[in-house]
């Protein structure tokens, strides 16, 4: 496919991705005192008990304008697919974040872009977020089944899910550590950045992983501590869909992820969707979202 071609398809998929309306949630609750620290709930519309929690995490680069709104179609679609649903904010990185440098080399690709991401406040949020869910969930949930969690999550989101689910092999000394596993079923992440190096020298989202580690300066040190791909093993079933034409997070960036586990001694699932771009994943018209519903229920029931 010439270049033309794929930011042709990224445009039409974009747009069809985005053009639902915004779907309320049954019941919020805040695990915070920021205003970002809020969970969205959607109970299963089929009115059953005991369904599996499917806890999602949104992308859009970690970047202020991306909110839980965009997802809120999938939250629902995924309801209507027998789940219980919560979906989840946090805060992240907007024009009041002063700008890291390094020499001469803005970490920002233009002034008008916002930063990706808050160090730390980002993962103290998902960290805070996860901690809180068996409770939250069963109170605004009562009908949903929280000893059976998968965790999802598109593009910046399926790298927070995939983070979510290696805190037990966090370095010593990280805030976030746990001393065990979580209690998840697994991971479907869903175009992920999953490996901050291949991420990086790609220029993801515009250079939003260096971004959200505060600069070249910090990467090493911050990337043991939030890149996935270094993260390993966890033991925890983990699934990986991706697009084979995705020209926002590409295909590399998985592939990288799941060599790294491999090595490790881990097998990741790796679902390679052909004709399949970046936001297919997320929009409830597409094929590709169906294909979602089905890697979270393979892990769910």
């Amino acid at each position: 496919m010439s270049d033309s071609a794929a930011r042709d398809r990224d445009v039409a998929e974009t747009e069809s991705a985005f053009a639902h309306p915004e779907v309320a949630p049954d019941r919020s609750a805040a695990y915070g005192d920021h205003s970002d620290q809020v969970v969205d709930f959607y109970a299963p519309r089929d009115g059953r008990t005991g369904a599996p929690l499917v806890v999602l995490l949104h992308g859009g680069a970690w970047r202020a304008p991306y909110d839980r709104a965009h997802v809120s179609p999938l939250a629902d679609f995924l309801a209507r697919r027998g789940f219980a649903v919560a979906s989840v904010e946090y805060r992240r990185g907007g024009d009041d974040i002063p700008q890291q440098r390094d020499g001469a080399d803005s970490t920002r690709a233009s002034a008008s872009d916002p930063v990706a991401g808050r160090w730390p406040e980002t993962f103290d949020d998902v960290a805070a977020a996860m901690d809180a869910m068996p409770v939250l969930a069963a109170r605004e949930l009562p009908g949903a089944d929280v000893r059976r969690i998968v965790v999802t999550g598109h593009s910046a989101g399926g790298h927070l899910a995939l983070w979510a689910a290696a805190r037990h092999v966090l370095p010593e000394g990280s805030p976030w550590r746990l001393p065990a596993p979580p209690p998840l079923r697994g991971v479907v992440a869903l175009a992920p950045i999953a490996d901050f190096k291949v991420a990086a020298e790609l220029g993801v989202c515009s250079g939003a992983v260096t971004q959200l580690l505060g600069g070249k300066a910090d990467f090493e040190d911050r990337a043991a501590q939030a890149d996935p791909g270094v993260l390993l093993p966890t033991g925890i079933a983990t699934a990986i869909v991706q697009g084979v034409e995705d020209i926002v997070v590409p295909q590399a960036v998985s592939e990288a992820y799941v060599d790294a586990a491999a090595r490790s001694g881990e097998m990741v699932g790796l679902t390679l969707l052909g004709g399949v771009g970046h936001f297919p994943l997320i929009d409830p018209a597409a094929d590709a979202c169906a294909v979602v519903a089905e890697e979270i229920t393979q892990l769910a029931w």
